[in-house]
């Protein structure tokens, strides 16, 4: 019998079976496609790379300013697709060599978990039983698709499909205005798309500080996205090109697009766990779990974005290392703050709480923000766009730290390790930041508190 079996080798899965085996334990995974799940093949990594296909662009559009002078370029979308599928790869085996090196058993197949200890897969020749004293499900998410009239149009897709995109789309609608649809719409903006981002709410970004929304809504706007909020979409027709019907704050609206992407976020991938036979007690994001991530059976886990706790890649990471702790040496599972980071143009990071979450939970706050425009090394790249916002409590306590400009997610590790640690204004300041760097920004912003900055006006 093994110590653990792991369902899924996603960024949970895999980094949940490489820590159990560095600890000694008896360990499987089992992964029925390729390891690195979503993140990896179908979601960050790939995202980034076109990503930065796209911030070339945007740096082509004003060479001139760095002295360059660039009378023509093209694109060639099988070399970005070549690079992108490259990355995957050399990616995919990296994790392939870490699970032999530390002694994982590799499984590939279908899992279909039969009850607390038991799991059968379903392999190319053959079906394996698996017998585990604790069973960790890390199997994923998928992409949520919308009940709208006519979403089974050609050209009605999900990021899935677009990542694999053969042409530049001279006309780009995207259906939602969270994180997957804001970093696709300026990614495809960049290369030249022209793009409407359609919400049903009354703002993008919507678990983003309101301060860094309102202004990253008028920078998109100003780069040629269109954004129409407060509008429900009704039904797609046409033909070749996507009829879109909606519904604004005007009336009835009708917008035609080559292509439509639904962004509407994703949600739990439970294929082969029968939750309601196995007694799994689920919600409406996905299974629901514990302080230490047990379901309600005993002794079977449930990490990532299957739980709905956080649907990043680094939060499924962590889970796993802390699952694996908790079962092999009965480490309870700490609740981290976790950090999150946008690529759009410009990049958005933020940590710890909002300032409206801050006056909902009624917490007496200070706040303070310093511009990248005043910092030497964002304007010496020429990107002085954008803001940090810093929240401490009365007692200058870091607990929201909010980014948006050049290097935001590179950035928002210090703001990171200020929340989790409950470092103080003073903590910080104490701390030598090296010049020129865009971390000065942030270093600003939090002297800032105090009104202690030197390179802005404290008011």
């Amino acid at each position: 019998m093994k110590d653990i079996i792991v369902i899924g080798g996603g960024p949970g899965g895999y980094v949940a079976a490489i820590r159990a085996a560095q600890l000694g334990a008896n360990v499987s995974v089992v992964e029925m496609d390729r390891f690195g799940g979503t993140c990896l093949n179908r979601g960050c990594i790939p995202t980034k790379a076109i990503y930065r296909t796209a911030e070339l662009f945007n740096t082509l559009k004003h060479i001139s300013d760095f002295g360059i002078n660039v009378k023509e370029f093209s694109i060639d979308v099988d070399t970005i697709q070549n690079r992108k599928s490259n990355i995957i790869n050399t990616l995919v085996s990296g994790i392939e060599a870490l699970l032999k090196g530390n002694g994982v058993e590799v499984i590939r197949g279908e899992a279909i978990l039969i009850d607390k200890n038991t799991v059968n897969v379903k392999c190319e020749n053959e079906e394996i039983i698996l017998k585990g004293k604790n069973i960790i499900i890390a199997t994923g998410s998928q992409s949520e698709i919308p009940e709208i009239q006519g979403k089974e149009h050609k050209n009605v897709i999900t990021s899935d499909e677009l990542l694999d995109f053969k042409s530049i789309p001279e006309t780009l609608v995207v259906i939602g205005g969270g994180v997957i649809g804001m970093e696709f719409a300026t990614i495809f903006n960049a290369m030249g798309s022209k793009v409407k981002v359609i919400v049903a709410r009354d703002s993008i970004l919507y678990d983003v500080d309101r301060e860094l929304t309102k202004r990253f809504t008028a920078m998109a706007k100003k780069s040629g996205i269109e954004i129409l909020t407060s509008t429900k979409v009704k039904s797609f027709d046409g033909e070749e090109k996507v009829l879109i019907q909606c519904e604004g704050k005007k009336g009835e609206v009708s917008i035609e697009a080559d292509l439509v992407l639904l962004a509407k976020g994703r949600k739990a991938l439970l294929n082969g766990i029968d939750t309601e036979k196995i007694g799994i007690e689920t919600y409406k994001k996905g299974i629901k779990v514990d302080k230490n991530y047990e379901t309600s059976v005993k002794d079977l886990y449930a990490i990532g974005d299957v739980n709905g706790i956080s649907l990043l890649a680094h939060a499924a990471s962590h889970q796993g290392v802390q699952v694996v702790e908790h079962i092999l040496l009965n480490k309870p599972c700490d609740d981290l703050v976790i950090p999150s980071c946008i690529f759009t143009f410009p990049e958005i990071a933020t940590v710890g709480i909002t300032e409206e979450e801050a006056k909902v939970k009624n917490i007496s706050y200070k706040k303070n923000k310093f511009m990248f425009g005043a910092n030497g090394k964002a304007l010496a790249l020429g990107e002085g766009e954008g803001f940090v916002k810093v929240i401490s409590d009365e007692n200058n306590k870091l607990i929201g730290i909010h980014i948006m400009g050049p290097h935001a997610s590179d950035l928002i590790l210090e703001g990171t390790l200020a929340v989790e640690k409950n470092m103080t204004v003073k903590d910080i300041k104490e701390v030598v930041h090296s010049h020129p760097t865009l971390g000065e920004a942030l270093y600003e912003a939090i002297l800032g508190i105090n009104k202690e900055a030197i390179h802005s006006i404290n008011k």
